[in-house]
C-alpha cells in the first residue's frame, strides 16, 4: 500500500525509541479512532484513510526511553496510539477497568507532572442508597508502566464487589502503529501473578499484578479480584509493566544534566511555565552511543525521538541557562554524525530535509545543525564549559565552519541544499552568526581564522540590503528568501526574527547583526504587526499572505521557538515593550495548554474570550518548546556571562513586564547561581560561583 509523508515537522528514521519514525498523512484505511466508532468495517487501532495521528488531546505520560499515551478518561482501549511504550514498542494497550461489572463514569484525568497522569472516576453500584456515588476509583499511571488504581468506599456499610482488568497488547512499533500497520493483538498466557504475551521477532512483555488476583483468565486477558470495603476504607492493586529488555529513564538518573530549579514572580504563570518546562527537557532526555556522557533531548514526543539534530542544539542553547552538561553531550552526540571523508560534505553535520513554506521549494532547511554547532559551543564557553569538554569539541565546529566557507555559493550567500537551492533570510542569519562567534571562539582558543570570518561576516552585512531587502520605496522589510534565479519572495514569515538573534561575545556583549539601526527598527514594526504577531505568537507566514495556513508547519502556525527567538532577540535589541507584549502572548497560550507548551500551535487571531487552537499532530512535549520556556524566563533578567572572564552582567527588562521574578538554581560557571529581578526592574545576584564579579 502506498504512503505519503507526513508534514514536514515529523521526519521518518527510526533508533528503537519512541519513535523517530513518522506516521503517514495519508494512513491505511480503517474506522476506529481514539475509540469513536464509525460506519464501516471496524479493526482495532487503525486510523481512518487520510486523517493524522490525533493526539492533541491524549495525555502523554513522558519518561524516555518510556511513555504512556492516555485519552482524558483513562481506560486504556487498545485504540489509536494508546498504552504503554519503552524505546518505541507498544508493551500494553488495553487496560480496561470494571468495577462491580461496569465502567467508572470518568471524571476527570490530567498531568500531574511530566512523567504521570492522574485519573478520577465514580462507580455506582446496585447497593448505593440514593443518587450519590459511594465508589470512587484514582488511578495513578507512571511513563515507566506503572499503574496503582486505588478504590475508596463513602458507603455506610461493608460493600463487595467484583473488580476486572481486561489486558491486552499487540507488541506494535508505534511507527507501524501511526500508520495504522500494528497488526492483531496477540495471545496471552497466565504468568505468575499476571498475564505474558510473546512474538517471536517483537520480544515479551509482562504484566504483574499486587495483590495477585484471585482468577486470571488467559484467553480473554482478564484479572479479577473479589472485593470487600469497610466504610471508609481503601483497596490499591498495582500494575507493573516490563518488556524483556529494562529500561530506566535517563531523566531519573545520576546522568540527568540538568539541575533543580525553579522561578517564582508576581505573576502566577511564571511558576508553573518554568516547572513544566524543565520537567518536559528531564522527561525527554535519551543517551547517545557514549552512555553516560552523550545525554541529549529528544525532539519530542511521540513523533521525534530519533537521533538529535538542530532542535536539540537549538534547546540546548535556550537551556544553558541549566549549566553546560546538556549541551555537551548533544554536542558530542551530534559530533560522531559528521562528515568527516573527502568531499564537499566535509564538516557538514546531516540533519533532515524538510518542506520551507508554500513559496519555496521542497527539501530545504538541511544544514541547521551545521551552522548551530560552532554558536553553542562558544556560548557554552561563556557559561562555563570546562576546558576538557572545550578541547574536544572544539575540532567539530571548526569543520562546521571549513564546511560552511565551501558551501557558499559565488555570491558569498549560503544556499539550500540542491543546485536550485534558494537563499533563505534565516540561513543566512545562521551562518552570520556562526561565522562572528565561531571567529570569537577560534580567537579565544588560540586557533587561526578569526580574522577572516569576521570580515566575511561584514560583507554581508554589506551585500544583505541589497539581496533581502523588500519595497525599499516605502521603507521595507527583509524578504523571506531570494530564489537561485535572482526572483525575490517578499512574503511576511516568522523566519525573519533570527536576525534578531545575533549571539553572545566576550564581556556580555552581543554581536552585531545583519541590520542597523534603521532597519532593526522596521523589522520590529513588522514582527509587531497583526500579519505576524497572532495574539499567541508568531505565524510562520503571514495571515495575509497568499498560501496562509494557520495550521500549516511553515505557512501559518505559531512555532514557539520561533516567537521565543524573536522576544529574547528584541530584549537583547532594546525593544522591551514588544519583546513585553510577544512574551505576553506566548503565556497565555501556555496556560491555556496547561503551561506544557507544544511546539506549535495554529496561527488563528486571537480574540476576545478566545484560546489557541491546538494543532492535532504537534509534539507535545517538545524539547524546542521546553527550552523556550525556559529562555522566556531568564531572558527577563538579561543574563550575560562570561565565565572565562569571570563576570556576569544583568540587563534586566525595563519595566519588569511580569512583575518581580526569582530565579533559583541556574548555573554560571558551573556553579549554582540565583538572581531576583525587581517589579521596578533591578537586578541583583543572590547566588553566585566565589569570585564570579558583577558587570555591567
Amino acid at each position: 500500500m502506498a504512503l505519503t509523508a507526513l508534514p514536514s515537522h515529523t521526519p521518518g528514521g527510526s533508533n528503537g525509541d519512541p519513535s523517530q519514525a513518522a506516521p503517514s498523512r495519508a494512513a491505511p484505511s480503517g474506522t476506529v479512532r481514539s475509540g469513536s466508532v464509525r460506519s464501516g468495517t471496524v479493526r482495532r487501532g487503525v486510523l481512518p484513510h487520510g486523517e493524522l495521528p490525533d493526539v492533541h488531546r491524549a495525555l502523554l505520560c513522558v519518561a524516555l526511553p518510556c511513555l504512556a499515551v492516555s485519552a482524558e478518561h483513562g481506560q486504556l482501549t487498545g485504540q489509536g496510539l494508546e498504552g504503554f511504550y519503552q524505546s518505541g514498542r507498544r508493551l500494553l494497550s488495553r487496560c480496561l477497568l470494571r468495577v462491580a461489572g461496569r465502567e467508572p463514569l470518568p471524571l476527570q484525568g490530567r498531568l500531574v507532572d511530566a512523567d504521570r497522569a492522574r485519573f478520577s472516576a465514580v462507580v455506582r453500584t446496585p447497593a448505593d442508597a440514593g443518587p450519590d456515588p459511594e465508589i470512587s476509583v484514582e488511578r495513578l499511571r507512571d511513563a515507566d508502566g506503572t499503574e496503582r488504581i486505588t478504590l475508596h468506599s463513602s458507603a455506610r456499610g461493608v460493600r463487595r464487589f467484583p473488580v476486572e482488568i481486561i489486558l491486552g497488547t499487540d507488541l506494535a512499533e508505534l511507527a507501524a502503529i501511526a500508520v495504522g500497520r500494528a497488526g492483531p493483538e496477540l495471545p496471552a498466557s497466565v504468568h505468575a501473578a499476571g498475564l505474558r504475551w510473546a512474538a517471536a521477532d517483537r520480544g515479551y512483555s509482562v504484566v504483574s499484578a499486587d495483590p495477585a488476583p484471585q482468577d486470571a483468565l488467559a484467553s480473554a486477558g482478564l484479572l479479577r479480584w473479589d472485593m470487600e470495603l469497610a466504610p471508609g476504607a481503601s483497596r490499591t492493586i498495582e500494575l507493573r509493566v516490563r518488556a524483556d529488555r529494562a529500561a530506566r529513564p535517563t531523566g531519573r538518573t545520576a546522568s540527568n544534566p540538568l539541575p533543580e530549579a525553579s522561578a517564582e514572580g508576581d505573576d502566577p504563570r511564571v511558576r508553573p511555565l518554568f516547572a513544566a518546562s524543565l520537567g518536559d527537557l528531564k522527561a525527554l532526555l535519551l543517551r547517545g552511543p557514549g552512555g553516560s556522557t552523550d545525554v541529549h533531548p529528544a525532539a519530542g514526543v511521540p513523533w521525534r525521538c530519533g537521533p538529535p539534530a538542530a532542535e536539540a542544539l537549538w534547546a540546548v542553547r535556550m537551556a544553558l541557562p541549566l549549566g553546560t552538561r546538556l549541551a555537551a553531550g548533544t554536542m558530542r552526540t551530534l559530533a560522531r554524525t559528521q562528515f568527516r571523508g573527502p568531499g564537499r560534505d566535509f564538516g557538514r553535520i546531516p540533519g533532515p530535509l524538510r518542506d520551507a513554506g508554500p513559496h519555496l521549494p521542497p527539501s530545504c532547511t538541511g544544514v541547521e545543525a551545521t551552522l548551530a554547532f560552532p554558536v553553542v559551543l562558544a556560548e557554552a564557553r561563556r557559561w562555563g564549559l570546562p576546558e576538557g569538554d572545550l578541547a574536544e569539541l572544539l575540532p567539530t565546529a571548526e569543520r562546521c565552519l571549513h564546511w560552511l566557507r565551501t558551501a557558499l555559493g559565488a555570491d558569498g550567500l549560503l544556499g539550500e541544499p540542491g543546485p536550485t537551492g534558494p537563499r533563505r533570510v534565516e540561513t543566512q542569519a545562521h551562518a552570520h552568526r556562526a561565522a562572528l562567534l565561531g571567529a570569537d571562539l577560534l580567537e579565544s582558543c588560540g586557533r587561526p581564522g578569526a580574522d577572516g570570518w569576521r570580515e566575511w561576516a561584514g560583507a554581508l552585512r554589506l551585500r544583505f540590503r541589497r539581496t533581502f531587502w523588500a519595497d525599499a520605496s516605502t521603507g521595507g522589510h527583509p524578504a523571506a528568501a531570494r530564489c537561485a534565479d535572482g526572483r525575490l519572495i517578499p512574503h511576511a514569515s516568522a523566519g525573519v526574527a533570527h536576525l534578531l538573534d545575533v549571539g553572545l561575545l566576550g564581556g556580555g556583549k552581543q554581536a552585531p547583526g545583519l541590520l542597523d539601526a534603521t532597519e532593526t527598527e522596521r523589522l520590529v514594526a513588522m514582527v509587531g504587526g497583526a500579519d505576524l504577531d497572532s495574539g499567541w505568537g508568531l505565524r510562520g507566514l503571514g495571515g495575509k499572505e497568499p498560501g496562509h495556513n494557520p495550521f500549516g508547519h511553515r505557512a501559518g502556525a505559531v512555532r514557539v521557538h520561533e516567537t521565543a527567538v524573536a522576544i529574547g532577540g528584541l530584549i537583547a535589541a532594546g525593544y522591551d515593550e514588544e519583546a513585553g507584549s510577544l512574551l505576553r502572548g506566548v503565556l497565555d497560550a501556555a496556560e491555556a495548554f496547561g503551561h506544557r507548551l507544544p511546539e506549535m500551535y495554529a496561527g488563528e487571531r486571537r480574540t476576545a474570550g478566545g484560546a489557541p487552537v491546538p494543532h492535532p499532530a504537534a509534539c507535545r512535549p517538545a524539547a524546542v518548546a521546553a527550552a523556550s520556556g525556559i529562555h522566556l524566563l531568564t531572558a527577563l533578567a538579561g543574563i550575560r556571562p562570561d565565565a572565562p572572564a569571570r563576570t556576569v552582567a544583568l540587563r534586566p527588562v525595563r519595566g519588569a513586564p511580569l512583575g518581580a521574578v526569582q530565579l533559583t538554581g541556574l548555573r554560571v560557571a558551573e556553579e549554582p547561581f540565583s538572581l531576583r529581578v525587581s517589579a521596578l526592574g533591578l537586578g541583583m545576584v543572590e547566588e553566585a560561583a566565589p569570585g564570579l564579579q558583577l558587570g555591567v
